[in-house]
């Protein structure tokens, strides 16, 4: 009989051990989604903000975008760190006339939208 008891308490530890690798595993897997979620946050964060200075200092501004304002944009698209976005702001401020920067616009502001994630 008490052998049978030792048996099962050695069995009874083993599934303890067992279970707790298993829940550290899980753990550690939840804790490595948990970033990279947190990350794409930081950068919808980031996006949508350069997002929204871009509508307001150039598509709701009544006059042309002054240099101050560039400025902020230019620094504000280099936090993002995307060189997609980068390239494709570049592209819309050395467009030479309207049809070019309706088209660059366009095309900049779908890749914005393009890299917000959910």
């Amino acid at each position: 009989m008490l052998n049978r008891t030792k048996i099962s308490i050695v069995v009874i530890i083993i599934l303890l051990i067992i279970c707790n690798i298993f829940l550290v595993y899980k753990y550690r897997v939840s804790q490595r989604a948990l970033e990279a979620i947190t990350s794409q946050q930081e950068i919808n964060t980031q996006v949508l903000s350069f997002t929204q200075l871009f509508m307001a200092k150039v598509l709701q501004g009544a006059q042309e975008v002054s240099f101050d304002d560039r400025l902020q944009l230019e620094n504000a698209v280099r936090v993002l760190n995307d060189q997609a976005i980068f390239t494709a702001w570049q592209t819309f401020t050395r467009a030479k006339d309207s049809a070019e920067v309706q088209r660059d616009f366009y095309a900049l502001f779908d890749l914005l939208l393009q890299k917000i994630q959910f």
